[in-house]
C-alpha cells in the first residue's frame, strides 16, 4: 500500500511529460513559421485597441518576449528538439519503474512499455500538435513563450549548434527561414499536384512561379547567334520589309557587330514615321531606336520580370559577365517559364520529316542532319562545324537568316521558306541543286533571297 502514492505520482508525471513533449513538438514547428513582421503588426494593432494599459502591457512583453526567441529562431528550435527527446524518453523510463514497483514479471513490464508507445502514439496522431502549430504559429508560441524561454536558458549548447550551421550554410536568420518556407510551399505544391484538388495545368503554373528564383536570365534568352540585328544605316523603308520577313517586332540596332548595340527599334514607331509620310522612308532606322535595357545574365527570372514590369520595357539586352553581348530577352519569355509556350495564330507547326516537292528539291525541317541530306541528294557535304540544314544555312550567310535567306555552297541552294513559334526562327528549308534554282522563287513569299 506504500508504493501506491508513489505509482499515482508517477502516473501523473508520465502524463506531464508527454504534454510537455506535445508542448515541444508544436513549438518547434511554430517557431520557423513565425516572422518578426507578424509581432510588430500585433504590437500595433495590440497598441491601438481599447484594453486597458495593463492589459496591454501584459501581452506587449509576451511578444517581446518572443522576438527574443525568434532572434536566434534555430536555437530555440534546437532546444525545444532536445526536451522533446528528453521527454518522450523519460516517460517511457517511468512507466517500466511503475512496472517494477508493483513488482510485475518481466513479460508484463514490456507489455506495460509497448502498450504505453501505442498509447502515446495514438495521442499524438489525433492531437497532431505539429498540425495545429502550422495552422497558428504565432498564437501557438505565445502560449507557451515563457516555458519555451527556460528551456532555451537551459540548453545554452543549442546556440553553438546554430552557429555551426550558419556557417556551413553562410545565410543569415531571415535568408534561412526564407529558405525553409520556399522548400514548404514546393512541398505543399507538390501534395497539391499529387491530389486531384486542381486542375493538372494550374498545379504545373504553380510549380513553375516557385521554380523562377532559381531558373536565370541566361536559360530564357535567346543567344547572340539566334539574334536577329539589323545595321544602324538601313533604312526605314528597308527596316520595313526586314520586319516583316523576320517576323519579329523589336529588333536590335548594331554597329558592325553585335556587341555594339546601339538600341532596339519597334515596329511601331517605323510605321507612325511612314504611314503619312513617304519621303521618311530614306531615313536611317538609328533616328527611331529606343534606348535598351541592359541586364546582366545572372539575374533571376522572377527579378528580371518584375523589373521589367516597373519599367515597362517588353525586351532587354543580356550582357555577360565581360560585359559582351550574351542574348536577347523578352517579357514573354519569362511569361512562358510560367504559362508554357505561347504561340499566335500566325505561328507554323514544325514538320517532321523531309518532303519532296519537284525534281531535285527538298522541303526539309530546320533540324534535319545533314547526313539526310546527302543520303536524299547522293553526295558528301563534308561539314564539321554544323550538323543542321539550319546551321549549315546560317554558316554560309554568315548572319541569322530569316524567310525569304537563300545560299548556294557544295552545288546545293539553300531557302528559308518558313518560320515557327513566338521567336519566329526558321522552321522549313528549301534545298535544291543549284542548277534549279529557279523552281524556287514560287516557294519565296516575301523579299528576294540574298546571296
Amino acid at each position: 500500500m506504500e508504493t501506491v502514492p508513489l505509482v499515482i505520482l508517477l502516473c501523473a508525471a508520465v502524463l506531464l511529460c508527454v504534454w510537455f513533449s506535445m508542448i515541444m513538438s508544436s513549438v518547434e514547428v511554430a517557431v520557423g513559421r513565425v516572422t518578426r513582421a507578424n509581432l510588430n503588426n500585433m504590437i500595433l494593432d495590440i497598441r491601438t485597441s481599447d484594453q486597458s494599459h495593463f492589459s496591454q502591457m501584459k501581452k506587449i512583453d509576451r511578444i517581446h518576449c518572443v522576438q527574443k526567441l525568434i532572434a536566434n529562431r534555430f536555437a530555440t528550435a534546437g532546444s525545444c528538439f532536445f526536451f522533446r527527446v528528453i521527454f518522450t524518453v523519460f516517460s517511457g523510463v517511468l512507466v517500466s519503474c511503475i512496472a517494477n514497483l508493483i513488482e510485475a514479471q518481466m513479460w508484463v513490464q514490456f507489455a506495460a512499455g509497448l502498450a504505453f508507445s501505442f498509447i502515446f502514439a495514438v495521442i499524438s496522431v489525433v492531437v497532431r500538435p505539429r498540425t495545429k502549430a502550422v495552422n497558428r504559429p504565432v498564437q501557438t508560441i505565445l502560449r507557451y513563450s515563457r516555458v519555451i524561454s527556460i528551456a532555451v536558458k537551459l540548453t545554452p549548447f543549442a546556440k553553438i549548434s546554430s552557429k555551426r550551421r550558419r556557417q556551413i550554410d553562410n545565410l543569415s536568420d531571415e535568408e534561412e527561414l526564407e529558405k525553409i518556407h520556399l522548400e514548404q510551399e514546393k512541398a505543399a505544391i507538390d501534395r497539391i499536384v499529387e491530389s486531384d484538388d486542381f486542375d493538372p495545368e494550374t498545379s504545373e503554373m504553380l510549380k513553375n512561379v516557385l521554380s523562377m528564383q532559381d531558373t536565370l536570365t541566361r536559360e530564357i534568352m535567346v543567344p547572340r547567334t539566334d539574334m536577329f540585328c539589323m545595321e544602324r544605316d538601313v533604312t526605314l523603308d528597308e527596316s520595313l520589309r526586314m520586319f516583316c520577313r523576320s517576323g519579329f517586332s523589336r529588333v536590335a540596332v548594331i554597329d558592325g557587330s553585335v556587341d555594339e548595340i546601339i538600341g532596339v527599334a519597334y515596329l511601331k514607331d517605323v510605321v507612325r514615321q511612314t504611314a503619312f509620310n513617304k519621303s521618311a522612308g530614306n531615313r536611317s532606322i538609328e533616328t527611331v531606336v529606343r534606348e535598351p535595357m541592359f541586364v546582366p545574365e545572372s539575374k533571376p527570372a522572377d527579378d528580371l520580370f518584375h523589373e521589367m514590369q516597373q519599367c515597362r520595357q517588353h525586351v532587354a539586352i543580356v550582357a555577360d559577365e565581360y560585359g559582351g553581348i550574351a542574348g536577347m530577352v523578352t517579357i514573354e519569355d519569362a511569361i512562358e517559364q510560367i504559362v508554357g509556350e505561347l504561340e499566335d495564330e500566325h505561328d507554323r507547326v514544325n514538320r517532321s520529316e523531309p518532303v519532296k516537292v519537284g525534281d531535285y528539291m527538298w522541303k526539309v525541317p530546320a533540324r534535319t542532319p545533314i547526313a539526310d541530306i546527302e543520303e536524299i541528294f547522293d553526295l558528301t557535304i563534308d561539314e564539321t562545324d554544323v550538323d543542321t540544314a539550319y546551321g549549315l544555312l546560317t554558316k554560309i550567310l554568315g548572319h541569322v537568316p530569316i524567310v525569304g535567306s537563300s545560299a548556294t555552297d557544295r552545288g546545293l541552294r539553300f531557302t528559308a521558306i518558313d518560320s515557327a513559334g513566338r521567336r519566329k526562327k526558321v522552321s522549313t528549308i528549301l534545298v535544291e541543286l543549284a542548277a534549279a534554282d529557279s523552281a524556287s522563287s514560287e516557294f519565296l513569299k516575301y523579299a528576294p533571297g540574298e546571296e
